[in-house]
């Protein structure tokens, strides 16, 4: 890939390629927040003290985009942890490193925090992005549980 990668910080006039991104089928298969809720989401996640989405530019397009919130902790002697979540790539752009690029950055953003580990979970249908986590040593580490609240 001879072109500009970039990751940054998102900006409000970035949602609706966020939200693009996001209605991919494996993702919200189609079913995205309004431009209008998106905006009202995105001011309540700024105010958060270490909670950031991110995107990945090449040559100035959006072709991915992650969250990434940093959390203190009063256990593990006050290290703090890093959660990975909303993971996407542009379906075009698969394949060509554009994830392993943004793990990267959300990795070394973890170990600039002090983080002493950083976790994400995956759903157990996503076995391409399993299989893609394990390429770049993530550990598959305890269990994930959860409840749906109505």
């Amino acid at each position: 890939m001879n072109s500009q990668f970039q990751c940054r910080v998102a900006c409000e006039s970035d949602l609706p390629e966020i939200l693009r991104l996001y209605a991919q089928p494996d993702l919200d298969d189609g079913k995205v927040l309004s431009l209008t809720e998106a905006k009202a989401l995105f001011d309540r996640i700024a105010r958060y003290p270490d909670y950031k989405i991110y995107v990945a530019l090449i040559d100035a397009q959006i072709v991915g985009t992650f969250a990434l919130l940093i959390m203190d902790n009063l256990g593990h002697l006050g290290a703090p942890s890093g959660v990975i979540e909303d993971v996407a790539v542009d379906p075009q752009w698969q394949g060509h490193g554009i994830g392993k690029k943004m793990m990267r950055h959300a990795l070394q953003v973890g170990h600039e925090k002090g983080c002493y580990k950083v976790a994400l979970s995956s759903n157990l249908k996503r076995e391409r992005a399993h299989e893609f986590y394990d390429s770049l040593d993530f550990e598959r580490h305890g269990y994930s549980f959860r409840v749906l609240t109505p």
